[in-house]
């Protein structure tokens, strides 16, 4: 079984995954994430990304694995531990410009597919529902106020050693919900038969208990 939950930044789309596939023991797959190793190294190597040459160059030896641990997940980069350096600003300001480049995604829905065929998983991203898993059994848009989301953004960061004024969060936010709405290729959008969940005033356990029976309902209709 595929569940897919999509959604705009900081809108809880990662901690609801997490949790969710702890309670139904499936695995838990960060696209996000995944794209940001991307992001990372070809920040790095300094690849021209509008040379697609040098990005298919880059993606014939580009090598991203995740190990996964009792619902935490470990990703590395051509074998090297990244899972911290993904998550600051600068991978942030530039992940949605990379990951919109159709080479790329055509090379990660691939990764991702490829990762699903003897997993059941709760997979999460921006296009999870509508292009990756289209078909997939459940789907969720989770979605939540810009100022909720700045400041768990804001959190995070700071939790990396990052401070950065909410306001500045809240502008990034709300830059990175444009660029990945209005994108050509694979933009954010909420499925046509997505379950919308509004996190802005729930707790962590109330969308993830909303979640659960919403699976329940689904699976026990189908029985």
């Amino acid at each position: 079984m595929i569940i897919a939950i999509d959604g705009p930044a900081a809108s809880g789309k990662s901690v609801s995954a997490k949790l969710l596939a702890k309670e139904l023991n499936f695995i838990y797959l960060d696209t996000g994430a995944m794209y940001r190793c991307v992001a990372f190294s070809i920040m790095e190597e300094q690849i021209d990304i509008s040379n697609k040459n040098s990005l298919r160059k880059f993606l014939n030896y580009f090598e991203i694995d995740l190990k996964y641990d009792d619902g935490s997940l470990t990703f590395f980069a051509n074998g090297r531990n990244v899972t911290n350096k993904i998550r600051n600003s600068n991978v942030s300001q530039k992940v949605s410009e990379i990951s919109a480049i159709p080479v790329i995604r055509e090379y990660m829905v691939g990764i991702q597919r490829n990762f699903t065929k003897d997993n059941s998983c709760v997979m999460e991203g921006r296009d999870i529902g509508t292009v990756v898993f289209p078909d997939a059994e459940i789907k969720f848009f989770i979605v939540a106020s810009d100022e909720v989301r700045a400041k768990r953004r804001q959190i995070d960061l700071e939790s990396l050693g990052e401070k950065r004024s909410l306001n500045d969060v809240m502008d990034e936010i709300k830059k990175r919900d444009k660029h990945d709405s209005e994108r050509g290729h694979s933009p954010l959008r909420k499925a046509f038969n997505a379950i919308e969940v509004d996190t802005t005033n729930m707790s962590i356990n109330e969308q993830v208990s909303f979640m659960i029976n919403k699976v329940k309902l689904t699976t026990n209709r189908k029985k």
